[in-house]
């Protein structure tokens, strides 16, 4: 049995690819049960059983997807402590610093906790992990995103701007103001060039634990100039339901031989769908026991599957471009 927690934007779209991969027992919570009740309606079906239920009885699944806004720490743990597998969505740098605290808890219980199975982070992992392999050895990993899914990643996006952000640089952490440091970055098409500017993401931190050898990563997100002005205040309207085109690019460095060589790699979609088929993905692999490893971890680390999962998110429809040229 797989529990949903949040309907959404982004657990909606989960639910979907679940059921395209084949599933059928679903557990459905949010905190408006209305809405939870709204999505079971629409794919419930003769084949597909999708109960909506109260927090305490999410317990009972074998894996629970945390598709709702952050924070997870306090839920996924009542989930490991229960011995359920858990994959987090969550994207809040305080959020996932505190998931991967969990490992020790996580391994005690035999579960395992992935972090950060998203588009960003999520995503980038298994495309540093793709493009590690196109070198000798790697030690630098640029990630920049465009756009926002439903209302929770709208909001994150928001604060991102306003707070500090972190990348590992030579050895140590900086931390340098959100909003700063503007580089015009390529997506594929049909999203284009966009302006980016550091921002308080998760991704170093994730992709430094799944690849500790790397000496330089940063991250990046697309901003407008009233972007970057009101990031210190609240939202001046209410978020979209769902955003309209977005994209994630990861630039990696390294060395082939005697000679320093770069690739990027990049994806174009809605990011809540992105989001969803990783995550999806991510769970499947779970279900079909691909997964061997417990405690917490990251996409892109060694004890995952990248390449596997990598083709099941191609397989789902994502088309990854990379870039070719001077």
């Amino acid at each position: 049995m797989i529990a949903i927690v949040g309907a959404g934007v982004t657990g909606a779209r989960v639910l979907e690819q679940l059921i395209r991969l084949g599933h059928t027992d679903f557990l459905l919570h949010d905190r408006e049960e209305f809405k939870a009740e709204l999505l079971a309606a629409k794919h419930r079906s003769a084949a597909t059983n999708i109960s909506v239920v109260r927090k305490r009885n999410l317990e009972q699944a074998y894996v629970v997807v945390l598709a709702c806004g952050a924070p997870h720490n306090e839920l996924a743990l009542s989930f490991v402590q229960a011995g359920a597998h858990v994959v987090s969505m969550s994207d809040d740098v305080d959020d996932t610093t505190a998931l991967l605290d969990l490992n020790e808890l996580a391994l005690k219980h035999n579960s395992l906790l992935v972090v950060g199975a998203a588009a960003s982070p999520g995503l980038t992992g298994l495309l540093l992990a793709h493009l590690s392999t196109q070198f000798d050895s790697i030690d630098e990993a640029h990630v920049a995103v465009h756009g926002t899914g439903g209302p929770d990643c709208a909001r994150q996006h928001h604060s991102a701007l306003a707070g500090s952000s972190i990348g590992w640089h030579d050895g140590s952490w900086l931390r340098r103001p959100s909003g700063s440091g503007r580089e015009l970055c390529w997506f594929p098409e049909p999203v284009g060039a966009y302006d980016c500017y550091r921002a308080e993401v998760a991704d170093p931190a994730l992709l430094h634990r799944a690849m500790p050898q790397l000496q330089r990563i940063s991250a990046r997100i697309s901003a407008t100039r009233r972007d970057r002005f009101t990031a210190r205040l609240p939202m001046l309207a209410p978020p979209n339901a769902e955003g309209g085109m977005g994209a994630v690019r990861i630039e990696v460095r390294g060395m082939r031989g005697i000679s320093r060589a770069m690739e990027i790699v990049g994806v174009t979609e809605r990011l809540a769908h992105i989001a969803a088929i990783v995550a999806a993905t991510t769970t499947n692999a779970i279900l079909h026991n691909n997964i061997s490893a417990v405690g917490a971890h990251v996409l892109g680390g060694n004890e995952m599957p990248n390449a596997q999962l990598l083709r099941g998110v191609a397989d789902a429809g994502l088309h990854i471009h990379q870039f070719v040229g001077a």
